[in-house]
């Protein structure tokens, strides 16, 4: 039975469909525990901020992925062999993305709460793919997607502009 007790986030699995996110999440978790540097080329960390950060590495990834590195005993070279195996999946996940932006219309969901939900989850995807999407192509996005009936909410929303809002990373129309 995989040992799931007192994981900060969800260890990363042998497909490696999860790698992106797991491997910000080890990034933040090292960083908040002062060892972010050993996972870094040349690092000269102490041999006991090593074994912390190998021990965190190993104990957020799946049971067969510790057998099978189990002799990598630093944490770089852990790091680094993941990587080397799993970084591939930008290239999955960015052109999946790319689609789901594409083809993502307002009108295809019952809320304004759904479709904002859809939307930052395709965009989080693409950002985790080092794709740059700004505020302005989010409110673009939704303005071209509205229905032809809300031609008039559009053109509102074009002129305002939304410069007095004070939501930060939501859509003026989910405030």
């Amino acid at each position: 039975m995989p040992n799931i007790a007192n994981l900060d986030f969800e260890p990363l699995s042998v497909k490696g469909d999860n790698y992106l996110q797991w491997a910000l999440d080890i990034e933040i978790s090292l960083g908040a525990k002062g060892l972010e540097e050993c996972i870094v080329e040349g690092n000269e960390s102490s041999k006991k901020d090593n074994a912390k950060a190998l021990m965190m590495i190993r104990h957020h990834i799946e049971e067969s992925l510790k057998a099978q590195y189990l002799t990598v005993s630093n944490p770089y070279e852990l790091w680094k062999e993941l990587k080397s195996r799993y970084n591939h999946q930008k290239t999955v996940i960015l052109p999946e993305a790319m689609y789901e932006w594409t083809h993502l219309r307002i009108q295809d969901f019952k809320s304004v709460n759904e479709y904002n939900s859809a939307l930052f989850r395709i965009v989080s995807k693409m950002r985790l793919c080092g794709e740059k999407i700004t505020d302005k192509q989010l409110l673009e996005k939704t303005y071209q997607t509205m229905s032809s009936s809300n031609m008039l909410l559009q053109q509102q929303y074009r002129q305002k502009g939304f410069q007095d809002l004070q939501c930060s990373h939501s859509l003026p129309i989910a405030c």
